[in-house]
C-alpha cells in the first residue's frame, strides 16, 4: 500500500505543478519530489503535504483531485518514469515558474531551466524559517 500512496501523492504533485509541461519537465518536478524525501528521509505524502512546500497544497482546495483525466495519466506516467529512471536534475530539490522572481532562490545554486521552471539544489527556505512560494 506504501508504494501505491507514494506513487499517487507523486503523481498528484506532477499534476498539480506541472501538467503542461513536456515529459521531461513533468519527470524534474517528480525528481524533485523524489530527492527531497531521499535527502530529509520522508515519505512522498510527507514532501508533498508539508507545510508551504509547493503551490497547489498552499490553496485550500475543496478536491484536490484532478479534472483531466487525460493529463493525469500523462503525470502518472512521468511520476513512474522518474521512479524507475536515473536523476537527471542533478539533484535538483527546487524549482519555481520560471516567469516569477523568487527571491528564496538567492541562497541555493541554479542547476537548469526545464520547459517553464527553473531547478535548483541547496539549503531552502524553510531550514532558515522563511515562506517558500510558488515551488
Amino acid at each position: 500500500m506504501y508504494f501505491l500512496e507514494s506513487v499517487l501523492w507523486l503523481t498528484l504533485n506532477v499534476y498539480h505543478e506541472a501538467r503542461s509541461e513536456s515529459d521531461l519537465g513533468r519527470q524534474a518536478v517528480a525528481h524533485v519530489t523524489l530527492n527531497r524525501a531521499a535527502q530529509q528521509d520522508l515519505s512522498v505524502p510527507e514532501v508533498v503535504l508539508a507545510p508551504r512546500q509547493f503551490s497547489w497544497t498552499r490553496k485550500k482546495k475543496d478536491n484536490p483531485l484532478p479534472e483531466d483525466p487525460k493529463a493525469f495519466l500523462a503525470c502518472l506516467d512521468s511520476a513512474m518514469a522518474a521512479l524507475i529512471q536515473e536523476d537527471f536534475t542533478k539533484g535538483a530539490t527546487y524549482f519555481h515558474r520560471a516567469d516569477i522572481e523568487a527571491p528564496w532562490t538567492r541562497q541555493l545554486t541554479y542547476l537548469t531551466q526545464l520547459g517553464a521552471h527553473k531547478f535548483y539544489q541547496g539549503g531552502g527556505p524553510e531550514e532558515k524559517g522563511e515562506r517558500a512560494t510558488d515551488r
